[in-house]
């Protein structure tokens, strides 16, 4: 199976059963929300959301991780058939999260955040490379929260903290490297005021705090974030749709925050902050990550055709309606959900079809010379 070029790379087997994953999932749920199916494809809404968290959104971390630790420190992390059986670790936990058993499902989704820590903490470790040991703890993290009864925000949290931390490494470095004259740039104080506010959320979140004081945190975590986002020059990017994707999906951070502080306030649904946050910035930026580090990492130029354009306004489509069809009147609600499940399984849907031959080495391209760094350090 070692010669096999799906499983010769961690990205590979996951962002397939990540998209594919995300293109039937979502919709079956619409459609189960609106009353058009006669069987229940997701178990209520909290089935819907531990299967976004522990399904889709851990399964690209997981393909990401495997492959960014691999350029990190020089060592492998599984291939092969035990690779396969990673994967099918990952299946099992999907089809258990489908039936009644949820004691199981929750059971086999920490089997595999288990799997994945020692996938990465090994070459960590031996390499010694401490900048990132803190990978395996949030993926510990994920899996110790995905319980019968998951913690559905603390798990949350801990996606958007992951993502703010590969976004300040990577957005910035891509941004320069693609658009000649652009500074953006990082500074060390805002770095740490944005990433420790989010983790003070995450801290106020696990701890129970009051509405007033978890407000408080969230309404400076977003100006941070607006502040951190503002210094890469986001407005410089919209002629670079492999750029102006991850922008986009990290200013729905921001989005998420001003929400979810209206939200504690209760002047808006709590929803919407959420699906800013699941949509906007988690859809939005695997979708720029799959398919920069998928291309990159299989030889090919990291540019964005038709499709690739399709598949990112797609994806924000779907955000802009399910977040704002939110304070839509009841009797449009339901369209907008139905609508943003459209968007959404289309943007993953093609993504799927366009890079499937990509990814299993059906389409062999000749590796590139030397490019920018696909993966930041």
């Amino acid at each position: 199976m070692t010669g096999r070029p799906l499983w010769s790379l961690g990205l590979r087997p996951f962002y397939l059963l990540a998209s594919m994953f995300a293109a039937l999932a979502v919709p079956l749920w619409a459609l189960q929300y609106a009353g058009w199916l006669p069987f229940a494809a997701v178990r209520g809404v909290q089935g819907h959301a531990r299967e976004m968290v522990f399904g889709f959104a851990f399964a690209v971390i997981s393909g990401f991780l495997f492959t960014a630790v691999r350029n990190w420190t020089a060592r492998s992390t599984p291939v092969g058939t035990p690779l396969a059986l990673i994967a099918l670790a990952w299946v099992v936990a999907r089809v258990l999260g489908a039936t009644p058993f949820a004691d199981a499902a929750a059971w086999a989704n920490g089997v595999f955040a288990a799997l994945i820590a020692v996938s990465i903490a090994v070459p960590l470790l031996r390499s010694r490379n401490r900048r990132n040991y803190f990978f395996v703890a949030v993926v510990l993290a994920l899996g110790a929260v995905a319980a019968p009864a998951p913690d559905l925000q603390v798990a949350l949290d801990l996606v958007l903290f992951t993502v703010a931390v590969i976004g300040g490494r990577v957005i910035p470095m891509f941004t320069n490297n693609a658009i000649p004259g652009t500074s953006a740039r990082r500074l060390p104080w805002i770095e740490r005021t944005a990433l420790g506010l989010t983790l003070a959320v995450l801290a106020a979140d696990m701890a129970g705090a009051s509405a007033s004081l978890l407000a408080g945190f969230v309404t400076a975590a977003g100006a941070a974030h607006a502040a951190r986002l503002a210094l890469w020059q986001p407005w410089r990017t919209r002629r670079t749709p492999m750029v102006w994707v991850l922008h986009a999906a990290y200013a729905w951070i921001v989005v998420h925050f001003a929400l979810r502080a209206l939200a504690l306030l209760g002047v808006v649904p709590a929803s919407l902050a959420t699906h800013a946050l699941t949509v906007g910035v988690i859809g939005g930026m695997t979708l720029g990550m799959m398919t920069r580090t998928a291309l990159g990492h299989t030889g090919r130029s990291i540019v964005a055709e038709r499709g690739e354009v399709a598949c990112f306004a797609l994806i924000n489509a779907a955000a802009v309606i399910r977040v704002f069809g939110g304070l839509a009147p009841p009797a449009l609600y339901v369209p907008t959900v139905l609508a943003a499940a459209a968007c959404w399984s289309a943007a993953f849907a093609l993504y799927a079809v366009r890079y499937w031959p990509v990814l299993t080495g059906l389409m062999y391209v000749k590796p590139a010379a030397a490019r920018a760094p696909i993966i930041g350090s």
